[in-house]
């Protein structure tokens, strides 16, 4: 191992987030500030991975783009008033060259969860040419942050550039940055007379009331809206985009932080499964309408996304179609097209209850009041059941499941005091009887069933999944020629009976939260195997007094890596990158930054996302955030209210 001097880091470190207002070095120039900052970098190491090198730089992030060398890169955030201009310039400062033994390792590529790959060189080692082609880039968008809307900067430093060619690494120890910005002359103006917008059909109107009195007693100031009300009063080309104009109405006149979208596909039978077509989804078949993304990863075409109703400005404070070529397809990313400049960070926190008929409504109104006034204090909550198996078939053998989530319960809740219970294939706790057979696999619901019914605060579940399922494997056995270690189904969870219990669950599997499955959508849905009323996550929600208070799951493919750690930089690769990553933001947003308002935990963890894996720079990323949907109530305070 090799270890290359640099100065040591300047006091604000990067990686972290500058507020203006709050910063030192910021000068006046006519109507125009700047901030002037020198960033340092601290040592970094070579260290041999096999028949390569890797390069060891802390409180880094890494590229992982497939076959590109997996180099260090670090990020700085800085928050604005929403609409300010910025512009950026950073010059790197005392550039060196270093010759390598050994070609820098190639990322591997984020796997949808069930499939196999290994990492091979890209088109980019044979090129005489430094990658990264720049010392720097950034990324403007227009997001929520603490309450405020604010412009985000965030400054991607490639301090480490590599030529394969040549087996050279230039570095830079230091970056001047300036970054001129001006001030919106307008702020967007609202009297902050509401918190939460409910969206609903006039049909569940008076369901929901005892949830509008419930808010509003532990002072969230709600306003209900009807999509009937909607549809005559908002212009838009279809249903979801006169929904996303009311969201953006209620925030300017009303000030709304929070929209919960009550309403999901009318009937258990009704067909329109999933991407028939940018122009083809009927609203009519909606109670509230839903947006398809275009975005196709080689394996599926499109998939539902709420986060289209959260994201409503761009960086300049204007309205956020998701269509910017104007073509009719939304969140497109093709061979044909592609929708750019969408910056995707939430404007509001949205939640949904995709609930198909008033009971359903009743049911779950019934389960947040409850939660919400009795869970506080309640020795049940202060528990996380973590459920997992072996993911990838990548012949080391380690169980990518029982890895992350481990390590979020180790890195984000055990400080809070949370009690640790996990069901593992490694150590037999999954499987029925502990035993390591197929029909020991089979029947391992009935150990989650059983654990589930004492009581937990969090469940956190990562492996395989469909719209009916979610399970793993054995250890050394995760390829689907193997037996499978099946966690839960839709439809035993039934036998659940945790009244006055009920958890947050986080869900690492494909399709899980894909709530747009119906009865008869299996005979044209490729993931799923055989009928399925409705989606595993939002089963485990509606359950009248049993199962979850809200899921968290992806409504398409879901991606990840394996459990070892390519880059040495003592985090998981199925932690640090695509869907790990993405349930570890929520988990630090909650037990260290104190998010514990549903709706902003899922929020923050997009937005801090964003911050470190710019989505439009990887398809995969966009993917990883645009699937991830709530399937609860934003406003709930988890662990109730005092």
């Amino acid at each position: 191992m090799k270890k290359i001097m640099a100065m040591v880091v300047v006091a604000m470190f990067l990686g972290g987030a500058s507020s203006i207002g709050l910063h030192a070095n910021v000068h006046s120039f006519k109507e125009t500030k700047m901030i002037v900052e020198k960033e340092t970098f601290s040592d970094f190491e070579t260290a041999e991975n096999g028949d390569y090198e890797v390069i060891k730089c802390s409180d880094a992030s890494y590229i992982h783009k497939e076959g590109y060398p997996s180099l260090p890169y670090k990020t700085k955030t800085y928050y604005f008033p929403l609409g300010t201009k910025v512009s950026v310039e950073c010059k790197p400062l005392n550039i060196k060259t270093l010759k390598l033994e050994k070609k820098i390792i190639p990322a591997s590529s984020p796997k949808p969860l069930g499939m196999n790959g290994i990492a091979k060189e890209g088109v980019v080692y044979q090129r005489n040419e430094f990658y990264p082609a720049k010392w720097y880039d950034y990324t403007l968008g227009g997001g929520l942050r603490d309450g405020k809307r604010v412009t985000i900067l965030s400054v991607h430093f490639y301090p480490y550039r590599y030529n394969a060619v040549s087996n050279e690494l230039i570095y830079a120890e230091d970056f001047d940055i300036r970054i001129k910005y001006e001030l919106p002359t307008r702020s967007i103006s609202s009297n902050g007379d509401y918190d939460l917008l409910i969206i609903a059909p006039k049909e569940f109107e008076d369901a929901l009331q005892p949830l509008v009195e419930h808010k509003e007693s532990h002072g969230i100031k709600t306003l209900l809206m009807t999509v009937d009300d909607i549809y005559s009063t908002y212009q838009g080309r279809d249903g979801a985009e006169k929904v996303k104009y009311a969201i953006k109405d209620a925030i300017e006149e009303h000030g709304i932080k929070y929209v919960l979208l009550v309403g999901g596909k009318k009937s258990y039978l009704v067909g329109n499964w999933g991407y028939d077509g940018p122009k083809k989804v009927d609203d009519s078949l909606w109670w509230v309408p839903v947006r398809y993304v275009a975005l196709n990863d080689g394996a599926e075409h499109g998939y539902i996304s709420d986060l289209y109703f959260a994201d409503i400005y761009d960086a300049g404070g204007n309205f956020s179609s998701w269509d910017t070529n104007n073509n009719g397809i939304y969140g497109e990313w093709d061979w044909s097209g592609r929708d750019k400049g969408i910056d995707f960070y939430p404007d509001v926190y949205v939640g949904r209850l995709a609930c198909r008929s008033v009971k359903e409504v009743q049911n779950v109104v019934s389960k947040i009041i409850e939660y919400e006034n009795n869970a506080y204090g309640q020795q049940w909550f202060k528990r996380m059941l973590i459920i997992g198996g072996d993911t990838f078939n990548d012949g080391q053998k380690l169980c990518e499941g029982e890895i992350s989530t481990l390590w979020f319960y180790e890195h984000h809740m055990q400080n809070l005091g949370f009690e640790k219970v996990s069901l593992f294939v490694s150590d037999g706790t999954l499987p029925l009887f502990g035993m390591d057979n197929e029909l020991a696999g089979r029947l391992a619901w009935i150990n989650v069933i059983q654990n589930l019914n004492t009581g937990f605060g969090f469940v956190c579940m990562d492996g395989h999944g469909s719209p009916t399922a979610w399970a793993t494997h054995f250890q050394g056995h995760a390829s689907h020629n193997d037996p499978w270690v099946n966690g839960l189904m839709t439809y035993n969870m039934d036998l659940m009976h945790n009244k006055g219990m009920y958890p947050v669950v986080v869900i690492g599997g494909c399709h899980n939260s894909e709530f747009n499955i119906s009865l008869l959508d299996f005979q044209k849905n490729e993931w799923t195997y055989q009928p399925t009323y409705e989606c595993f996550g939002w089963h485990f929600v509606k359950m009248a007094n049993k199962g979850a208070i809200a899921t968290l799951g992806n409504t398409g493919l879901g991606y990840g890596d394996t459990g070892g750690d390519r880059n040495d930089n003592g985090i998981p690769d199925c932690v640090e990158f695509s869907g790990g990553y993405i349930e570890d933001r929520f988990f630090e947003a909650y037990g260290n930054e104190g998010k514990h308002i549903l709706g902003e935990t899922w929020g923050t963890a997009i937005t801090n996302y964003i911050n470190k894996y710019p989505p439009e720079e990887d398809n995969m990323d966009c993917k990883t955030i645009e699937e991830w949907v709530l399937l609860g109530d934003p406003t709930l305070m988890i662990g109730g209210y005092s």
